[in-house]
């Protein structure tokens, strides 16, 4: 069985407001990637999320847990899509980063 895709990414807002900031990311990125991505599953509980998503035809679930400091993402990923796991995890981190700095 593969590894799955883990991305770490620290912060300094605390839950609430990383949890926030992460939906309403999640929200455009859902709109803006809709001719790639689309999402069979969303379900937040508090300050963790478990999702199921197709990327190009390829289905992926994971989940991804809100801490004080830091967001940590597991992905795991079918073997089509495990050939571009350190793009994606590359591409994630940053745009997590991002969405993620104090303002």
């Amino acid at each position: 069985m593969p590894q799955p895709l883990t991305v770490y990414i620290p912060h300094k807002l605390g839950k609430d407001e990383a949890t926030r900031r992460l939906q309403t990311g999640l929200s455009s990125a859902r709109a803006k990637f809709a001719d790639k991505l689309s999402v069979a599953e969303e379900t937040w509980t508090g300050n963790h999320l478990d999702f199921r998503v197709a990327v190009m035809g390829q289905e992926a679930m994971g989940m991804l847990d809100v801490a004080d400091d830091a967001v940590h993402l597991q992905v795991t990923l079918p073997w089509f899509l495990q050939m571009m796991a350190e793009k994606a995890k590359a591409l994630i981190d940053r745009q997590g980063r991002i969405l993620l700095e104090k303002k």
